[in-house]
């Protein structure tokens, strides 16, 4: 891909961004900056191929491709036949244009923004317009001003296309990995997930300890851009380096279903052999044997699934265990509800900021090593 530089905006989940911007910083992006609902850094087409193929907590990432001043829909019109759509979109694939307008604009209407645009490209390039298109152009326009973002990911980023089977209220495996780092997790201790649905948590934990590529196995909306480079894509992922790991990881649920799931998807992304998982409810966990390491889990909360009065028994189990058998293991847990962590009667550490999860807002609750 060419070499220029531009403004890459890499897509999380509101309160995640900080967890993202560490990671970002860890895979050495070049300088980059937490904004809402994400981070921004300056870089190449090669960069965007990288953050794609490499970054488990981001969501999905754009490539912020130019900007013009518009204050009227003639004005729109003409300045988008002007614009070099061929640099980054090729004539014989097919794309989609999706337009939010602020409040400060002379254009207001969203719809007529996207026709015109549309049109445009299409006349002036010849590319078709396809509601189920993958190339996804995301035009903001505010104060008048037009940004123009190319989608480069496509499908979402936790699709990493291993997980055939899902339990109820799963878990994204970009959220997963976010909550993992969040609780200190680097690949270098177990990770059991006492409710573990189909997996993600265990799987996602086992991947990161052997070093494998979130992104190597599917497809992507860049390579459908008239500036992908399949050479450079080819080269990260032969570049790739595994590691060895001899860290083990723990999933148990009282639902047997999902147990099956679970190794289905671990062998599919192939960590199947660092991975055990066992119908077990939360009252019979056993401590793994080896060293200390991280307890994760998202147990159902009462605006998710169920009825909040039915879950305390659940959460005091939970707390009950961690406190008898799990001495020096640190503890992360996911709920939307302050009274359900409470009945875990763990020690809580402040917690941080509330996170959109499925339309309601979580928060991470972390423990120091349980004593």
């Amino acid at each position: 891909m060419a070499s220029e530089t531009f403004e890459i905006f890499l897509g999380t989940q509101p309160g995640l961004e900080e967890v993202l911007l560490d990671e970002a910083i860890a895979a050495g992006f070049p300088a980059p900056v937490a904004v809402g609902g994400g981070v921004t850094f300056e870089g190449s087409w090669d960069d965007v191929i990288r953050a794609n193929l490499s970054l488990r907590t981001a969501a999905r990432v754009l490539a912020r491709i130019g900007e013009f001043r518009a204050f009227h829909l003639a004005q729109l019109d003409k300045r988008s036949r002007k614009f070099p759509w061929g640099d980054v979109l090729r004539p014989d694939v097919a794309f989609r244009v999706e337009v939010v307008t602020g409040k400060r604009n002379k254009i207001y209407h969203a719809g007529a923004a996207q026709e015109r645009i549309e049109r445009a490209i299409t006349e002036e390039l010849g590319a078709p317009v396809s509601p189920e298109a993958e190339v996804v152009l995301k035009v903001r326009i505010e104060d008048d001003l037009v940004r123009i973002s190319v989608d480069t990911s496509g499908e979402a980023l936790h699709k990493r296309g291993f997980k055939a089977g899902v339990g109820k209220a799963p878990m994204r495996e970009t959220m997963a990995a976010a909550f993992l780092r969040a609780c200190g997790y680097d690949g270098h201790e177990p990770v059991l997930d006492p409710m573990c649905g189909s997996g993600t948590f265990v799987i996602e934990a086992a991947e990161i300890a052997r070093g494998l590529m979130p992104g190597r196995e599917r497809r992507f909306a860049f390579e459908q851009l008239a500036c992908f480079d399949p050479q450079v894509l080819r080269s990260y992922k032969d570049g790739w380096q595994m590691r060895e790991t001899d860290q083990h990881f723990y999933g148990s649920d009282r639902n047997v279903n999902v147990i099956q799931m679970a190794n289905d998807n671990a062998e599919r992304a192939g960590v199947a052999d660092l991975c055990t998982f066992k119908p077990v409810p939360v009252s019979a966990i056993e401590r793994p044997d080896g060293p200390p390491g991280l307890v994760i889990v998202n147990p159902p909360y009462g605006a998710r699934i169920g009825k909040k009065k039915d879950l305390f028994a659940l959460y005091g189990a939970f707390g009950q265990v961690m406190a008898e058998k799990f001495s020096g293991w640190r503890v992360g847990m996911i709920t939307s509800d302050d009274s359900l962590a409470k009945a875990t009667k763990l020690p809580w550490l402040p917690t941080g900021a509330p996170i959109a999860h499925g339309g309601l807002k979580v928060k991470l609750y972390k423990t120091d090593p349980l004593r």
